[in-house]
């Protein structure tokens, strides 16, 4: 199985565990994404936790989404999270790496950008550059976009 059908796979997997571990914005260990009534009620825009430059839904869907892959760096002020290099146990001759930029305090699907990064074994067993197709990144900007909607209605449901 190619790595986008195992990434989908483990995406789709965390999607579900994440759901069914979801608490509450103000129980113990919740999600801390109030929202905010703008106009009357007739939007409603996250308001990012204290220390958050980011919209809320989008940083904590990539964590969740990313989180089979160890974590080198997250900026929650810049929005940038940075994985280290995942190798699948079944496939070790090849390592992917991701970078996401979180562009906007607002819940949009332009708001994140991905790049993923490959690297492959050569015969002498060093690792080498290797290209990724475009759509991989669009696949998991999609995946995180869709844990970020799952977010944000589960918070609107918990608050109705």
């Amino acid at each position: 199985m190619s790595f986008l059908g195992k990434f989908g796979a483990v995406a789709i997997g965390a999607l579900v565990l994440a759901g069914c571990a979801h608490r509450a914005p103000d129980q113990p260990g919740g999600g801390g994404f109030p929202l905010h009534m703008i106009g009357g009620g007739q939007k409603t825009t996250p308001q990012p936790s204290a220390g958050l430059g980011v919209n809320a839904f989008l940083w904590r869907s990539t964590l969740e989404t990313l989180s089979f892959m160890p974590l080198a760096s997250a900026d929650p002020y810049g929005g940038v999270i940075l994985t280290d290099w995942y190798a699948n146990p079944e496939k070790t001759d090849e390592r992917f790496k991701v970078t996401v930029y979180i562009l906007d305090t607002r819940l949009r699907a332009d708001g994140v950008s991905v790049t993923v990064f490959k690297q492959v074994k050569d015969a002498a067993g060093g690792w080498i550059n290797a290209p990724v197709s475009a759509q991989t990144s669009i696949d998991v900007e999609n995946a995180i976009l869709t844990k970020a909607r799952q977010l944000r209605l589960s918070t609107i449901n918990l608050k109705g």
